[in-house]
């Protein structure tokens, strides 16, 4: 399996500019691999591949189609294409229609299982602030023609949902569960191995087995799919814990994906086995390391080795030059056998898998839960609404019970909300279990991680001096969260290191996304209370009270300063009333002495005055990508 798929120099749209002019079309050189589409500055003169511009995961594209061409449009734009993700739509322009054809066909085979595949899309282009089709001026707009059921999407992995109505039909939330037809219950057939155990909790449960292969009947809802075992037992599974069958590195243990280079060493020097070792996805999108622990080299605890895996330029994968296979799993086979210039042969799999990831809720349809069936065992900490407690649903899972406080929010409120905050899954996001509405006070239960707050963390919980890599790390863990949550129209409004907490493998998520729109205390939710989050605010907000994703990435700034400091507090010196007026009138923040310049430099980009200049979640995460990948 050759790494790169398909290559070619396109010219790319930017996203970003207010008003549409020739500084935004660049030409970026593109490459699709089995997981992402890259694109990355190109040097016409030398005719050389130069940095990261940004990436696509697959698995996240909905829509791959072509573009209406705009009138008197310049002959290198005709033949237009577009992606649709999370973040929108990116466009590309090939330079002929055969090439244009090669990459929409290729791409659409590619992603054609993908889970939120759309069914209407914008033909024409989004610009100055208007779909040039449809005329709605809102950029996440449904789109306003139906897609071909013959484009290679209609009949996916279980993708078809009813179609969501436009603007100028009935409006519904685009949180609600889609109400699939009966004769659609059952599209696809498609058969998953289980990366997990997963005990059957409750009664409409599927049981997995790890290893153990299951057909999915129903994908309507992308957290928990309906599935039938090999005896014929039916029942809802997590969509997280199963890989579709042949789907490359994700059926091996050695594989662990989503873990970064200071997670991989954590893990070796805790499993402490000389050849310990596990493959992992590369900084560089598209690239896999290999991570090796080793007891040889002179360092009596043992270090730990980075291998990136190479390919020829035939498409055969290699550690060593003089030996090359087609696939990785048949390279990881050969050195589990012969070290073959490494410190050591691949001895033991070392795996972040022992720990599943969390699941969208404890069940399918389930956001209530039953009090009874939860343990209290310990207090963790006292928070804005309350207690928060260690304990274990149905005695064996772990969560987090925040116990709210009677008088402390708008309790109503928050349980519609509650049910669509369920919805929001993703890595780097603590995890909305559900509440407990028939007690005394309403219990919020979330996902339990294990090092608790990120700022008592930073300030107690790291047992070495964490290197700049590390701290990096963690910053790209919040701007990921976030990126997500901003291509939802999700605004945090409290995004501080305190509300933020850490897992056993050091992984960061954000917390408490939304909840500071329910509190009923006056101090927190006015600028000129004294609980008011004055210090990770911006001018707009402290003077105005304008929240928005951009004022979220105000306080992103803020929490990447906390993490270079270690927790310090902003503004030490400062009380709230001068914060106020000196940040109004352009006072920052100082550089810590761990951030580099160009560290500094992404804290600043979001402290700049007019929000609307400020980074999107998205280019901060890619401008943190890019700064790992130079400092690795």
């Amino acid at each position: 399996m050759c790494d790169s798929i398909l290559e070619d120099i396109f010219i790319k749209r930017s996203q970003q500019r207010r008003k549409t002019s020739p500084l935004n079309y660049k030409e970026r050189w593109f490459i699709l691999t089995w997981d992402k589409l890259c694109y990355y500055d190109y040097d016409a003169d030398k005719g050389k591949r130069k940095g990261l511009r940004g990436s696509v995961d697959l698995e996240k594209i909905k829509c791959v189609e072509t573009v209406q061409t705009e009138a008197n449009c310049p002959r290198e734009r005709i033949y237009a294409f577009q992606v649709i993700y999370d973040e929108g739509p990116l466009y590309i322009f090939a330079k002929t229609e055969e090439v244009r054809a090669q990459w929409i066909k290729k791409l659409k085979e590619l992603v054609q299982t993908n889970k939120d595949l759309m069914q209407k899309y914008h033909p024409c282009f989004w610009i100055d602030g208007t779909w040039l089709c449809c005329q709605q001026e809102v950029k996440q707009a449904m789109g306003c023609k139906v897609l071909n059921k013959q484009n290679g999407f209609a009949y996916g992995r279980g993708s078809y949902k009813p179609l969501p109505p436009t603007p100028s039909e009935e409006k519904s939330s685009p949180w609600s569960p889609p109400q699939v037809p009966e004769s659609d219950k059952h599209p696809s057939g498609m058969k998953v191995i289980a990366q997990y155990n997963h005990p059957a909790m409750m009664s409409q449960d599927l049981e997995l087995q790890k290893d153990e292969e299951y057909t999915v009947l129903d994908t309507s809802n992308p957290n928990w799919w309906k599935a039938r075992d090999k005896y014929g037992n039916e029942g809802y599974i997590p969509s997280n814990y199963v890989v579709t069958v042949g789907n490359g590195l994700d059926r091996h243990d050695w594989y662990c994906k989503n873990t970064n280079r200071s997670q991989a060493e954590k893990l070796l020097k805790t499993e402490n086995k000389d050849g310990g070792f596990m493959v992992r996805d590369s900084s560089k999108p598209g690239k896999y390391t290999v991570s090796l622990f080793t007891k040889g080299g002179g360092d009596s605890g043992g270090s730990c080795k980075h291998y990136n895996i190479c390919t020829t330029p035939n498409g055969m994968f290699y550690l060593a030059e003089k030996h090359n296979f087609n696939t990785i799993p048949e390279l990881i086979n050969y050195h589990q056998h012969n070290s073959a210039g490494m410190f050591s042969r691949l001895k033991y799999i070392v795996s972040n898998r022992a720990r599943p990831p969390s699941t969208a809720g404890l069940g399918y349809d389930m956001w209530e839960i039953d009090p009874s069936c939860l343990t209290f065992i310990r207090v963790l900490g006292t928070g804005q609404f309350g207690v928060v407690q260690h304990g274990k649903w149905n005695g064996q899972h772990d969560v987090a019970i925040k116990m709210i406080k009677p008088g402390a929010m708008s309790e109503d409120d928050f349980i519609e909300e509650a049910k669509v905050m369920m919805m929001l899954h993703h890595e780097n996001l603590v995890q909305l279990y559900g509440v407990c509405t028939k007690t005394s006070s309403i219990y919020i239960v979330t996902e339990f991680l294990s090092n608790g707050c990120l700022l008592t963390y930073l300030r107690e919980g790291l047992r070495q001096h964490p290197t700049s890599v590390q701290l990096l790390e963690m910053c790209k863990d919040v701007s990921e969260g976030m990126a997500y949550l901003e291509s939802k129209q999700y605004i945090h409004r409290d995004l501080a290191a305190r509300n933020c907490c850490v897992d056993g493998n050091g992984t960061v998520k954000v917390t408490d996304f939304g909840l500071s729109r329910y509190v009923l205390d006056d101090e927190y939710t006015s600028s000129a209370g004294s609980k008011f989050p004055v210090r990770w605010s911006p001018p707009e907000v402290l003077l105005y009270c304008r929240f928005s994703s951009k004022s979220d990435i105000w306080a992103y700034g803020v929490l990447m300063w906390e993490v270079y400091t270690l927790g310090k507090l902003p503004y030490e010196q400062l009380n709230n009333n001068d914060i106020v007026s000196q940040v109004s009138r352009g006072l920052r923040l100082y550089r810590p002495q761990m951030a580099c310049e160009k560290v500094h430099g992404i804290m600043a980009s979001c402290w700049l005055d007019k929000a609307d200049e400020r980074p999107t979640f998205q280019e901060l995460a890619f401008s943190v990508q890019d700064l790992l990948y130079e400092l690795q």
